[in-house]
């Protein structure tokens, strides 16, 4: 089978386990919403805030560098004919030991500095034992980054899969054994049950990856030494890891920034502290968690990009490179169109069936026309990382960032909820332009706007008219039903309309038989 078709099938197996963990977090994430309350959940939103810039710092952009570097040696190794096993010991020596000094300081700052961050920063002294408690799984999380950045750069993703796997089943134990001992006891031990079941599941998934890579095949193999095997040392992965880190960090910093304004700018168009938290806690602990979760599937592909377009670019195979982009931008609007038309058309169903509120569902259909832009940026950010164009998707995050934090302090105060909502669209459509913008400069492909956008559009819209006949006629049919009719009718207009062809139905029927043919020979 060709390389193309041996990345779209590891995207199909790491997209397929991301999915399936998505629905269960998101599952579960409803259910832990409606036990603890909207207020809990702003509450714990304003503890993720600082969470994911802490996070960050910790990882200190080790899993990018580990991918880039893992990706690019095992791809000269394999065109020189030589064992890439001593070189890969290396790197991952090096990355450990840049890991866990980073976690470690983050952790020990963030644990001392828990009071002043709860008291003053977010302005609500209940976080503070919510804080400490994440501090305790930064070094983890910092290590199992870099021990999924090589499993991704090997090509290994199934290893990824049953890491997260693992991670999703000792959250979902954690979490409910520990809203049952402590949550009785108030919103700050709620929050702190929340908190601490991910830290505890944080320490899983890092077990899990140590025991898989342990047992890899490839770092097991003995090799003789090779000039690669001296050039990994930790200065190497630091020299690729700190401009993403630092660049990262500071547009986490700015949106940790954001993200503290927004609960005091609602407060100042009217709304009192508890219902600004409430209110907040629905967008971001409710109806984000099921905006991002189709996008488990174009994620996984943004992840595999990077080592793939990295592995092509180290060998000069730029044919290679448009094929795959092609295909991903192609794939990603056909999938992002149907997401969004199906959160349009269902938002105030999806809002009751899963919180039964209908604030939920009316922020939902807010968010569902900013979904193909969301979801098609992240696909062009992975190409642009594995083109060697970290640093431009640096600038623009911190850009983006920057004028989301500008826009906060005029649109929240005047509009509300609505007005953050404007902003997040402003800032993504921006972000995304200006991404697509560089793609097509620094490797250039031909895009069909008609098949690609305007079909497919169109394909949905018909799809969710047909549901909607599909409802009226059988009103006690659920909304699974529904949408289900809509996505299937959707993919039949996409062939009606030509945005699907026989040609990509032939193409993915190869490179399924073609695995299935290998299958067969190495039994």
């Amino acid at each position: 089978m060709g390389s193309t078709g041996k990345f779209f099938l590891n995207s199909v197996l790491l997209s397929a386990v991301s999915i399936a963990a998505r629905f269960v977090s998101v599952s579960f994430n409803a259910y832990v919403a409606k036990k603890v309350g909207a207020e809990c959940m702003g509450l714990f939103t304003l503890v993720a805030s600082v969470y994911s810039l802490c996070v960050i710092v910790a990882c200190a952009g080790v899993n990018l560098a580990v991918v880039r570097t893992v990706s690019e040696t095992s791809a000269r190794c394999e065109a020189e004919g030589r064992d890439a096993a001593l070189p890969l010991r290396r790197v991952m020596r090096s990355a450990a030991s840049y890991s866990l000094t980073f976690g470690t300081l983050t952790a020990a700052a963030v644990f001392l500095l828990s009071g002043f961050i709860g008291r003053e920063l977010l302005g609500d002294a209940r976080c503070i034992l919510s804080l400490k408690a994440f501090a305790l799984s930064l070094p983890a999380i910092s290590l199992s980054s870099a021990l999924s950045g090589y499993f991704t750069g090997v090509g290994k993703v199934y290893k990824n899969a049953i890491c997260t796997a693992a991670e999703e089943a000792a959250k979902i134990l954690a979490v409910s054994s520990l809203l049952i001992l402590i949550a009785p006891r108030g919103i700050e031990y709620a929050c702190l049950a929340v908190v601490g079941g991910g830290a505890a599941a944080e320490a899983a998934s890092l077990v899990s990856s140590y025991v898989l890579y342990k047992t890899d095949g490839k770092r097991k193999k003995k090799g003789s030494r090779s000039p690669d095997a001296e050039r990994f040392g930790i200065k190497r992965i630091a020299a690729l890891a700190l401009p993403v880190a630092v660049g990262s960090a500071a547009r986490n910093g700015l949106v940790t920034a954001e993200h503290l304004m927004i609960p005091r700018g609602l407060a100042a168009y009217g709304m009192s502290a508890s219902d600004a938290l409430s209110v907040y806690g629905v967008l971001h602990g409710m109806v984000m968690p099921v905006v991002l979760f189709p996008s488990a599937v174009l994620y996984s592909f943004a992840g595999l990009l990077i080592p793939e377009i990295a592995s092509c670019r180290a060998v000069g195979n730029s044919a290679r490179i448009k094929n795959i982009e092609e295909k991903v931008f192609r794939s990603s609007m056909l999938f992002s169109i149907c997401v969004s038309g199906v959160f349009l058309s269902f938002s105030d169903r999806i809002g009751e069936g899963l919180y039964r509120s209908a604030e939920a569902g009316r922020q939902l259909g807010l968010m569902a026309l900013l979904v193909p832009v969301m979801y098609l940026d992240s696909a062009v950010d992975g190409m642009l990382k594995g083109l060697g164009e970290e640093k431009y998707c640096m600038k623009v995050n911190v850009v983006d960032s920057s004028l989301c934090l500008a826009l906060v302090f005029v649109l929240v105060p005047s509009f509300g909820i609505d007005g953050y909502i404007a902003l997040t669209v402003i800032s993504e459509v921006v972000n995304a332009a200006l991404s697509i913008m560089r793609l097509m400069r620094v490797a250039p492909f031909r895009a069909d706007i008609a098949r690609w956008v305007i079909f497919p559009a169109l394909s949905v819209s018909g799809g969710a008219l047909i549901a909607k006949g599909f409802s009226h006629l059988f009103p006690g049919a659920g909304t699974a039903a529904a949408i289900t009719v809509c996505v299937a009718s959707y993919g039949v207009l996409c062939f009606a309309t030509g945005a699907v062809g026989k040609e990509d139905v032939g193409w993915l029927s190869s490179v399924f038989k073609k695995k299935k043919a290998e299958s067969r020979l190495s039994a």
